[in-house]
């Protein structure tokens, strides 16, 4: 990772709340409306889009056109602008819209810049709990209801003690399902539905593993800055840089990520 100057870890800082902040507001604007409804952006299955989607990020986009125009963008809904400072920011203004859309608190809007290394600082915010978790250069720490907390994975144990998180139970293809299921009988207890709030609940310290498939960039920077600052390690399933999206585990120490994978790839 490149170094930075005191000055401008503070202003990247400050803009990534910056662009939480905005986006906090506008998906407030239209959660548990009346009459909201979702485009789907693919003809075979349900993939919803909604007003707040395109909202938050054109809002997000403002905040980065006045504050950082030189660095880049990638946002999950209007694509890729190219920058010049080999900065990258990663935005997905609602992760879990399929949450959004049921009235569920369990979505939230993630962003993460990055450089070609992966990413340097993420924020995972949930914006009707009111909880932030943030992550990297230098800090990992949550704010919320109940007050201000620094973000610490838990410590190892075995995964018939651990528990594992992950957005469906039909994980990526059906060789990929048979490998999740596969260690999702080994855990102590296996949850789903949660979108990004499972990986902040890694850097939290309250669960293990988060194991998904099919992820795109922008589903996984925030939360790969974020578990990283909080001593976790999060990979691709066989042990490579995730920054990229695809198969990923998100583990809470090295050697429940290690037990996990030798579940995965036996």
């Amino acid at each position: 990772m490149r170094n930075f100057s005191q000055q401008e870890v503070a202003d990247l800082i400050a803009t990534a709340n910056a662009l939480a902040d905005v986006a906090r507001v506008a998906t407030l604007a239209h959660f548990r409306s009346d009459g909201l409804t979702a485009d789907s952006k693919e003809d075979h299955r349900f993939d919803p889009v909604t007003v707040a989607d395109r909202l938050a990020e054109d809002r997000m986009r403002e905040v980065l056109a006045a504050r950082r125009p030189q660095d880049a963008i990638l946002g999950e809904e209007r694509g890729a602008s190219q920058g010049t400072s080999g900065l990258t920011w990663v935005l997905d203004p609602i992760d879990g819209t399929r949450g959004y859309l049921s009235g569920t608190p369990s979505w939230g809007v993630l962003v993460a810049v990055a450089d070609a290394q992966g990413p340097i600082y993420g924020v995972i915010d949930q914006p009707f709990i009111g909880e932030r978790f943030q992550g990297g250069l230098g800090r990992a720490e949550t704010e919320g209801p109940l007050g201000p907390r620094r973000l610490k994975c838990r410590p190892g144990r075995d995964l018939r003690e651990a528990i594992l998180f992950s957005t469906f139970p039909e994980v990526g293809s059906p060789e990929e399902g048979a490998a999740f299921h596969r260690l999702a009988s080994r855990m102590r207890l296996t949850r789903y539905g949660m979108d990004c709030y499972a990986y902040a609940l890694v850097a939290a310290g309250q669960i293990d593993l988060v194991v998904e498939a099919g992820l795109q960039s922008y589903d996984i920077m925030a939360p790969i800055a974020v578990i990283e600052a909080a001593g976790g390690i999060v990979t691709s399933w066989d042990g490579g840089p995730a920054h990229h999206g695809g198969r990923v585990v998100a583990a809470a120490n090295r050697e429940v990520h290690a037990a996990a994978l030798a579940v995965l790839n036996p």
